[in-house]
């Protein structure tokens, strides 16, 4: 894990204008050592210029001290340096000074300017040195010895500590830049990490809701007429009928428990929460595998690729065999479509018949199918039932769920959907579906 701009702003624990304790005690130390060595170059210089020792060596160690300040003012550690250099003293401050010039953040002008000067004062004070020096006699070497030695002393005592503290100043910035990209990628990983988890979840409900929807298409419409049938033959059995009666009941029973259970494993489908409340008693995995086999089973009996608009008779004949009075008619030119268009519009049909059994028994209905150039239109309309508010003897089950489905399949495809009650007390199912 790399380490943020406000984590590196919560990490300055150190005094003062350090990062670290480690840094404070480092220029610490570093201004001790450059203290004593300016106290101590202090002494000849105050012999020379004919001054006390004791303020020669206060002078050394004031000067020397400043390294203290080099993170914070280099520019000032610099400056003093070259002001103490005709002095002889403060080697290593100017050394550790241009260093850090080098390696901090400013114009390069501003180094080169500096380490300039501090090149010149270090050449005319080695030059004039090493002259008097030969001029006493300390020295025999030629002329030629005082111009190489002056080049040379103050080329080594600028050049290295400036070229290190380029590197080191190039290598911090890339470093930071290298962080900050870090923690720029670190935050799009974790911000796709957090949409692959909604995609994924929005992914998960989908699937549930998709089961849901074809296991309610696939399912409650035949178990609703197997119901109705049911209540059907309780009422005209005539050849024993105690057992007739009994067999009925059991067939009615038996649909209404399958259509209770299939309900409770929509609720569990459709509500993401539900699943872990009811994992112990209808596992996700287990009606999956239900809704599976049923739509296979469907496929199997309803062709590969599944009810198509040619079936709608079939589909209305078997609710006419059921008792409701139904009739169907056809507009336009009769064409195929594609397989999800009229799968959709077959499930409205059915959805909408079952719904007719369900709430309103024994009412006439109609169903509307119009081929247009761009689009196909559905209507299945019943009347009211022949005792108004009257409640349906066989008591099917409703979940609420079947306009729901039907709403998500046409809108799916971008079509319009549209449910209510008619004026004259009936209910209606409109849908029209693009033909593309």
């Amino acid at each position: 894990m790399t380490t943020t701009g406000e984590d590196q702003a919560r990490a300055l624990t150190g005094p003062w204008w350090w990062a670290r304790w480690r840094s404070a005690v480092l220029d610490g130390s570093l201004a001790l050592v450059s203290a004593v060595e300016c106290g101590a170059e202090g002494i000849p210089f105050a012999r020379d210029a004919g001054l006390p020792v004791s303020l020669g060596i206060v002078f050394g160690l004031m000067a020397g001290s400043v390294l203290l300040v080099r993170r914070k003012w280099p520019i000032a550690v610099v400056l003093v340096a070259i002001a103490i250099t005709p002095a002889q003293m403060g080697f290593l401050m100017g050394i550790i000074g241009l260093y850090t010039l080098a390696a901090c953040e400013l114009p390069r002008r501003i180094i080169a300017a500096l380490a300039g000067m501090s090149l010149l004062g270090t050449m005319i004070v080695t030059f004039v040195r090493v002259r008097q020096d030969m001029a006493r006699g300390d020295l025999t070497l030629g002329d030629w010895f005082v111009p190489f030695a002056s080049i040379t002393t103050s080329l080594g005592l600028t050049a290295p500590p400036v070229l290190l503290g380029l590197y080191v100043g190039a290598r911090r910035r890339l470093m930071e830049s290298l962080r900050e990209r870090a923690d720029s990628l670190e935050r799009e990983l974790q911000l796709l990490a957090e949409r692959a988890e909604e995609r994924a979840e929005w992914a998960r409900n989908e699937e549930r809701t998709r089961i849901a929807r074809e296991m309610h298409d696939v399912v409650a419409h035949r178990v609703s007429l197997m119901v109705v049938h049911a209540a059907a033959l309780q009422a005209v059995a005539r050849k024993d009928p105690e057992k007739a009666v009994r067999n009925a009941a059991l067939v009615g029973d038996m649909g209404r428990q399958a259509l209770t259970e299939l309900r409770e494993m929509l609720g569990v489908l459709r509500a993401g929460d539900g699943v872990e409340r009811r994992a112990a008693s209808v596992p996700l995995a287990a009606v999956g595998v239900a809704a599976a086999e049923a739509a296979s089973k469907a496929v199997g009996e309803e062709g590969v690729d599944g009810p198509s608009l040619s079936e709608l008779g079939e589909l209305v004949g078997q609710s006419a065999a059921a008792g409701m009075v139904v009739d169907l008619s056809v507009e336009g030119e009769v064409r195929s479509y594609a397989v999800q268009v009229e799968q959709t519009a077959y499930r409205v049909v059915q959805e909408a018949l079952t719904n007719v059994h369900k709430h309103a028994a024994g009412a006439k209905t109609h169903v509307r199918l119009a081929h247009r150039g761009a689009e196909i239109a559905m209507q299945v309309e019943n009347e009211p039932p022949p005792e108004a508010g009257s409640v349906s003897p066989v008591r099917l089950p409703s979940g609420g769920n079947g306009l729901v489905g039907m709403r998500e399949r046409v809108m799916a495809l971008g079509g319009v959907f549209v449910s209510g009650p008619t004026d004259v007390g009936g209910f209606r199912v409109s849908a029209v579906i693009p033909a593309v």
